[in-house]
């Protein structure tokens, strides 16, 4: 159906240009609001007629006539019919309804995505320093930043997802000193132990396993404790090694990879923060006041200037996430996604003015932020709030473990991001309608049952060729109707940064698919419809398993 919506979109696009040089441009089809309207709307003859100065409705008219008049309305269109003002509702024959089932089972896993463009995105997620486990908001940003990568790669983008952390700074210090602490003895609620150290369980863990000399590997580094607790550098390398190894066995746990893991301490290391200082001193974007330098971030929207080097000569957390922007630009990245908790919030004005401010030819709005909020959980009907492993908060693997990485990951994603979110550990583990994971994957199931009882190996590509002309009822058309929505809604909520689009169209696909199998027996006699159905089916199916895995989730074949 691709192709027969192109076919009909140039169809369109040439009678517009007719009537309006230029306007072939605004060549669109629109999903009617009522359904019995017709499968496609058009808007244009409303949109022209001021300008050409004609009644829309008459403008209209002529478009109906024109455009049925073309090859691919011949072929394809089975009426027009005019409405209200202007709007065209269009209805279509049932073979342009039934070309989608064909390009799906051509496409395959990669049905509706685009052509590769010659861009690269980075995407950055998680982020979290190594101070602790990962608590239930990284697995909302690890679900987030998954599906964002997955969705930008449908669109054709070359994407690279990137983990930012600081080694080094306060809460490293923090670690070190509690981890160090318990290497000595000391614990929570001794007279030694310091208020703000770190209390949870796992700092024993790295304490015992530093004192036991052990080698500890991540992804990004690996470290051998000399069992000295004085020796404060090697606790500090150590603790970070052991977090980090810790982190990824989460991360393993939910199925997610980086392909780069960026330390803050190497902007310094590098020469890149100062280097962004002396050019903002020098583009005359700073100035010193109370013997503090700042950046003169209301040039760019900021609602006050911000301070850019304290009086003790220490750079404000801001200054190296400009410097970090500015190497994301220069390593080719033109097009950026930051995702991060909503109290990053007030960051985004005073990075993007300082990237401004560097003038490097980095585009304004650069990069793009994603914030979500936190996640309340609830099990047993009571908020849940503290994991004694971590001490004072839910971690993502406790709720892997009480329910599972499908039901984590897809119920993360069903809200928006920005909206507060209560995870039910019992809904999640809930084996009904109402659990929202279970409903589409059941629906993947059921499919893989019906051509199980077909053939037991369900070779689908013995379907390619079938003739199609039975799925001509209206609970097949209404099925291929919705599967025909799949590559706009992938384009839509790549644009729009919203992988729960991707949730909201599985449970409606599921939707339709429980009705038409109510509606329709598909292993019937009849060899032609039978086989017409199966292949509708299969379709089903092959969508359902794409949509599941851009968010991560499996698709089972047996529940």
């Amino acid at each position: 159906m691709l192709s027969v919506k192109q076919e009909l979109l140039a169809a369109l696009a040439a009678e517009l240009e007719k009537l309006s040089p230029g306007a072939g441009a605004r060549a669109a089809f629109e999903s009617p609001k009522v359904a019995a309207h017709g499968d496609w709307a058009c808007t244009a003859a409303m949109q022209l007629a001021k300008a050409l100065k004609t009644n829309p409705r008459q403008l209209g008219e002529q478009l109906q006539t024109a455009l049925l008049a073309t090859p691919a309305g011949r072929q394809w269109v089975e009426a027009i019919a005019i409405a209200g003002p202007g709007f065209l509702n269009i209805r279509l024959k049932p073979a342009a309804k039934q070309q989608v089932v064909r390009e799906i089972l051509a496409g395959k896993e990669r049905f509706g995505w685009r052509a590769p463009r010659d861009e690269k995105i980075l995407v950055e997620f998680v982020s979290a320093n190594p101070t602790g486990p990962l608590h239930v908001g990284h697995g909302r940003q690890a679900a987030l930043g998954d599906a964002i990568c997955n969705l930008y790669a449908t669109q054709g983008w070359s994407v690279h997802r990137e983990f930012y952390y600081n080694d080094a700074g306060v809460q490293i210090d923090t670690l070190t000193k509690s981890t160090q602490l318990r290497a000595q003895g000391v614990k929570p609620g001794d007279a030694a132990w310091p208020e703000a150290a770190y209390n949870g369980d796992y700092i024993q863990d790295i304490a015992d396993a530093f004192l036991a000399k052990s080698t500890v590997r991540a992804d990004d580094r690996a470290f051998t404790a000399n069992g000295d607790v004085g020796d404060y550098d090697n606790v500090r390398q150590f603790a970070v090694a052991y977090l980090r190894n810790e982190q990824d066995k989460d991360l393993q746990a939910f199925n997610l990879r980086f392909d780069e893991y960026y330390l803050e301490s190497s902007l310094y290391t590098s020469g890149h923060v100062e280097a962004t200082v002396q050019r903002l001193i020098a583009n005359g974007k700073t100035y010193e006041k109370d013997g503090a330098l700042w950046l003169r971030s209301t040039d760019y929207g900021d609602d006050k200037d911000r301070v850019m080097r304290k009086s003790d000569g220490h750079y404000t957390y801001f200054v190296p996430d400009v410097a970090y922007h500015i190497q994301k630009f220069q390593r080719g990245y033109t097009k950026a996604v930051n995702i991060q908790g909503t109290d990053h919030h007030g960051t985004i004005a005073r990075v993007r003015a300082g990237l401004q401010a560097a003038d490097v030819g980095i585009p304004q709005g650069y990069p793009d932020y994603v914030l979500h909020t936190m996640v309340r959980v609830v099990r047993g009907g009571e908020e849940v709030k503290i994991s004694k492993r971590a001490g004072s908060y839910v971690t993502l693997r406790d709720l892997i473990e009480w329910t599972s990485k499908d039901a984590v990951r897809f119920f993360l994603l069903s809200r928006k991001p920005d909206t507060e979110y209560t995870f039910d550990v019992d809904l999640a583990i809930a084996q009904n309608n109402d659990n929202p994971v279970y409903y589409v994957q059941y629906a993947h199931a059921r499919i893989c049952s019906v051509l199980r009882g077909w053939r037991e190996d369900h070779d689908v590509a013995r379907l390619a060729d079938t003739d199609l002309s039975p799925l001509d009822t209206p609970a097949a058309q209404a099925l291929m109707l919705q599967l025909a929505r799949y590559p706009d809604m992938l384009a839509s909520a790549a644009g729009g940064n919203a992988p729960h689009d991707v949730t909201f169209y599985l449970r409606e696909l599921a939707a339709s698919y429980h009705s038409y199998y109510d509606a329709e027996r598909i292993l019937v006699d009849d060899d032609a419809i039978k086989q017409a159905r199966l292949a509708l089916v299969a379709a089903t199916r092959q969508v359902l398993e794409n949509g599941l895995a851009l968010l991560g989730v499996s698709a089972p074949q047996r529940m």
